[in-house]
């Protein structure tokens, strides 16, 4: 407690995250520039096919175009003041999916990851889990941050999941929270914060070891059995 509380007494703003690239094994992510990216982002998290994606979030779905997909999705980043993130695969540089930081508040050491678009392709791969970790270790090894938050709607499963999968603490259920497509939204909060990142990091990188998965690319071990 004494060591906390000399620490937060010289307490310095964070730097925004969101603005270098981030390259693991598997994983490379960019930042946002629509110019590059609009076509390859609406090609993997747009169109028909993926409006259940889109379901719990307060944009969406995409099936006009990419043109259209960058303008709608431009103005949302730009009013909230988000960081997006492009996830590209780091051997081919496809494109197939997007994360960002959301309600950045530097002077406090605090981000969240939200606005999480996995295409199919990107979905429970080595790629989407080293994409959270490069996302975390951006914040909490290079910015210094003292937080990083997942938050989500109740109903989905999926995301509730991925919260505990990835290692965030369940902290609480803001009850009708939002209106979200003419629909109420209980919103479950989600954090991992400084003092448990080590452990969290190393449970990440155990699992992303080339040693834990066979030949046909299955993991011997889940992420949980790292922690």
């Amino acid at each position: 407690m004494t060591i906390q509380m000399k620490n937060l007494m010289t307490w310095a703003h964070c730097g925004t995250p969101g603005s270098a690239i981030l390259t693991g094994d598997y994983a490379r992510l960019e930042p946002l520039d629509m110019a590059r990216h609009a076509e390859g982002l609406y090609g993997a998290v747009g169109e028909a096919h993926n409006r259940p994606m889109w379901a719990y979030m307060t944009m969406g779905p995409y099936e006009e175009g990419a043109g259209a997909f960058a303008e709608s999705f431009e103005a949302s980043r730009r009013a909230s003041g988000w960081e997006t993130m492009v996830i590209c695969d780091a051997g081919t540089g496809q494109v197939l999916g997007m994360a960002s930081y959301m309600r950045i508040r530097e002077q406090f050491g605090s981000a969240e990851v939200g606005a999480v678009a996995f295409s199919d392709q990107l979905k429970r791969t080595r790629i989407a889990t080293e994409a959270i970790y490069l996302m975390a270790a951006h914040l909490f090894d290079d910015l210094g941050y003292r937080r990083f938050e997942w938050k989500c709607d109740t109903r989905n499963d999926a995301s509730l999941r991925a919260a505990k999968r990835f290692g965030f603490q369940y902290e609480g259920t803001f009850r009708q929270d939002m209106i979200v497509k003419g629909t109420n939204r209980d919103t479950a909060w989600f954090s991992m914060i400084d003092s448990e990142w080590p452990d969290l990091k190393a449970a990440f990188r155990g699992w992303l070891n080339p040693a834990n998965f066979d030949e046909s690319g299955q993991q011997k071990a889940p992420l949980q059995a790292f922690r």
